[in-house]
């Protein structure tokens, strides 16, 4: 979806076609802009990232910016579609892509910002909200919204869900199209039981757009189902092992205020043991 500022929505829409390209860079270090931040990102996709600075993204950006004393932030915006890897970071018009999946081949890790995981949505006194798990015996004959092609998709299948499930687009321009702000109006409308969001997108949708919702980190792990749970890094082109380097220490510096922003955007944060981070992880002083 950046799973961003691609996620989520750039977590698992990133293009192939671009692999070859990239592989064939050779050495980069001079492509890195030193003056100014500049940040491959989609427009119109909150809580990630929009032209005016609203999403989280966005705030990390400038806290990156400000960390590393850039001028400035500066944004090369393309819609989350095949190609957005090729058509940004690629063509070097730009120098770090925000919110990437740590494993993703087609661009190079950095260390993870932040790890979350899918949630569901119910309303508050719908008898579900001491649901854990779509596997949960109270979700049976529940309408329950998921994307199609999502990983919790799968879950949502092998619960035996799928029967009585309601379908939303999981790949689209945020430009024209809010699946997930849809999935959350009709859990609003009654129209669905209950809906099955990436965690910042669940965390985001269920406090705007009207009723606050109730969001339900989906921490437990079922054999023979993908998993939920994913590591969120930065991306930056192969090759750029010593820009990788300075946005790792940046990471560590400033976990606590990156942290706070996410949880601010209530993203649920979850740790190595698939616990609840509450608290920015803010370095203990030595003094």
């Amino acid at each position: 979806m950046r799973i961003g500022a691609v996620f989520v929505s750039a977590l698992f829409g990133l293009a192939a076609a671009c692999g070859n390209a990239m592989a064939a860079e050779g050495h980069l270090a001079d492509a890195v802009n030193r003056t100014v931040l500049r940040v491959c990102a989609t427009p119109a996709n909150l809580p990630y990232s929009d032209e005016k600075g609203e999403g989280f993204e966005n705030k990390i950006a400038q806290l990156m910016a400000d960390d590393m004393k850039r001028q400035s932030v500066e944004y090369t915006w393309f819609p989350q579609s095949m190609g957005f890897v090729r058509k940004t970071l690629a063509e070097k018009r730009c120098d770090v892509m925000m919110g990437t999946v740590q494993a993703d081949e087609l661009t190079l890790n950095t260390n993870h910002y932040y790890r979350t995981t899918y949630a569901l949505i119910v309303k508050k006194g719908s008898g579900l909200e001491d649901v854990k798990s779509v596997f949960d015996p109270k979700l049976k004959g529940k309408t329950v919204g998921v994307q199609a092609g999502a990983p919790a998709a799968d879950h949502v299948a092998k619960a035996g869900l799928m029967a009585t499930a309601r379908s939303y687009r999981f790949i689209v321009d945020t430009r024209y199209e809010n699946p997930p702000q849809e999935m959350a109006n009709d859990v609003r409308k009654g129209e669905i039981d209950a809906g099955v969001l990436w965690g910042p997108l669940a965390g985001w949708y269920a406090k705007h757009g009207g009723e606050e919702l109730v969001v339900i980190p989906l921490l437990e792990q079922h054999p023979g189902t993908e998993k939920l749970e994913y590591r969120i890094t930065m991306g930056v082109r192969s090759g750029e092992t010593a820009w990788k380097h300075e946005i790792n220490d940046f990471i560590a510096r400033r976990q606590g205020d990156i942290d706070k922003i996410l949880l601010d955007y209530g993203v649920p944060l979850i740790d190595e043991d698939n616990k609840l981070i509450t608290e920015p992880r803010y370095a203990k002083s030595t003094n």
